[in-house]
């Protein structure tokens, strides 16, 4: 009984984990929170004040960030900026100090290259129609027939076999380290449950087209939690 409580929230940390960096990317002058962030660290990043964080933000208890939450980290327009020496600096170098907030706070959506890799096998066979971005597509789309094989990319254990995140359809998740897991929706038929163990290779579903106009995998390679290219770790074919 225990196992299955810590295998579920588990699985839930994992969709939210999903959801969260599914979201829409933010605009320049903003971030989004994610787990493990602070107010403080948010500000230091960002060459700002806490000070000034909760004020732009409207912020009734700076201490309770929730995750996915957006916060503008730029001064708002016809602002100073909160940088104590702004008044003795020039004009161009204040525009500079904003303009290099912003950029930071827009890559913000995209990781650094991991220090490690993950050899993945290709899915599924069919075309690519829609490749990764990190903004728009978070992952890769392949397009075949309904009943195309689905197959683990690399081994692993499977947190989430199920279609309760809205927009994957019939979604699996698979766990591989503690840095990398594989996500794999719209499949018309799952083959494998939560919590079981999976080789490389082994076909896990079906393709289809749940919640979603077409037939096609949606696939998707998390590093840390945040979308990275699959692309770059699959093998050229």
């Amino acid at each position: 009984m225990l196992t299955t409580k810590i295998r579920r929230l588990v699985c839930a940390a994992m969709v939210a984990a999903l959801a969260a960096c599914g979201s829409a990317p933010v605009g320049p002058g903003y971030y989004r929170v994610e787990r493990g962030d602070t107010l403080y660290k948010i500000a230091r990043s960002n060459r700002t004040s806490v000070e000034s964080l909760t004020r732009w933000n409207k912020l009734s208890n700076p201490d309770s960030l929730e995750v996915g939450q957006v916060l503008r980290v730029a001064p708002p327009p016809g602002t100073a900026t909160a940088s104590t020496g702004s008044a003795r600096g020039s004009t161009s170098g204040s525009a500079s100090a904003s303009a290099s907030s912003a950029s930071r706070s827009a890559a913000a959506d995209t990781p650094a290259a991991p220090a490690s890799s993950i050899s993945l096998i290709w899915p599924a066979t069919g075309n690519v129609v829609r490749g990764f971005d990190g903004n728009n597509s978070k992952g890769i789309d392949i397009a075949n027939a309904a009943g195309t094989p689905v197959f683990a990319a690399a081994g692993g254990t499977v947190v989430y076999a199920s279609n309760g995140l809205r927009g994957y359809g019939n979604l699996l998740i698979i766990k591989h380290n503690a840095d990398y897991l594989t996500a794999y929706a719209h499949n018309r038929s799952l083959l494998v449950k939560e919590g079981e163990t999976v080789q490389q290779g082994q076909k896990i579903a079906e393709m289809g087209d749940s919640d979603n106009d077409r037939v096609m995998l949606h696939f998707e390679l998390r590093y840390a939690g945040r979308s990275i290219d699959p692309a770059r770790s699959l093998p050229p074919r």
